[in-house]
């Protein structure tokens, strides 16, 4: 078991980095230059790193990138503070308290028969802190936002479909889904022909959520499947680096086309 104050004494020294960093008197001026809005693109990288770390196994991995995701935590707490909103301390008391209010099983006198149990008991208490018992909070639409604000893109786009479907707000078949797939494509399309940029970006988010419906209808995650598609990509461009003897950029679209299917071949073979 780790010694406590050895633990402790790690943070410290982490608050006491960025402290320095954020100093006016030496600090970095790229971390000076920093605010809460701009670091947010970072804080999502890092999240996604930790959970791709997890899933390659790699305890190093994962120790790095759960760092940098501290890193993040501690910035925020420093540059909150330092306008006096609130600090480190405030973070860690609120979350501890979370904690224990949303386990009145283990720090109560609640019994919980089983794991079922003990989430509808979460949810409920959730639901209570957040005034969700109020007639606006309990529409649908108070929730679909919510998902809308917090998850990433294609998360909130099924979150909020599967919640609207099932409140009946359905079509009666998958042909009605692929009728409405191939509407919003036409309009995609008349819209890249016609129309502002602004109206070609909100066609092709109207194009991207009936794709995501497709994807609910069958079953599928629409993440795991945008994924995989990636990393395949890259897996092929680096079966192509592996043969050529110049940057790709200098070869014509003819033989990267030959390459490219040599290396969906080779990868085929392989799998």
């Amino acid at each position: 078991m780790e010694n406590k104050d050895e633990v402790l004494g790690a943070l410290q020294e982490l608050i006491e980095v960025v402290e320095r960093l954020r100093s006016p008197d030496g600090g970095c001026p790229w971390d000076l230059a920093q605010t809460a809005e701009t670091l947010t693109p970072y804080v999502i990288e890092e999240a996604y790193e930790v959970v791709d770390a997890i899933k390659s196994g790699d305890k190093g991995a994962i120790a790095q990138e759960l760092g940098d995701l501290l890193l993040q935590v501690v910035l925020q707490a420093q540059i909150a503070s330092e306008s006096g909103e609130f600090s480190l301390k405030e973070i860690t008391q609120g979350i501890s308290q979370k904690l224990i209010r949303r386990h009145p099983h283990v720090f109560g006198d609640v019994s919980v028969a089983n794991v079922d149990e003990v989430r509808q008991n979460w949810e409920q208490i959730k639901a209570a802190e957040k005034g969700e018992g109020s007639p606006d909070t309990q529409k649908l639409s108070a929730k679909l936002g919510r998902y809308g604000r917090t998850l990433p893109p294609l998360t909130a786009a099924m979150k909020i479909s599967q919640k609207a479907a099932a409140v009946g707000f359905e079509w009666e078949n998958i042909q009605g889904v692929w009728d409405k797939f191939y509407e919003e494509l036409g309009e995609f399309q008349q819209a890249l022909a016609e129309e502002t940029p602004e109206r070609q970006q909100a066609e092709l988010g109207d194009l991207l959520f009936a794709v995501i419906q497709l994807a609910r209808w069958h079953n599928l995650d629409p993440s795991v499947a945008l994924q995989s598609t990636n990393q395949r990509f890259v897996q092929r461009l680096e079966k192509m680096e592996a043969v050529v003897d110049r940057p790709l950029s200098e070869y014509s679209l003819d033989e990267l086309e030959t390459l490219w299917q040599q290396a969906k071949a080779q990868l085929a073979k392989e799998q």
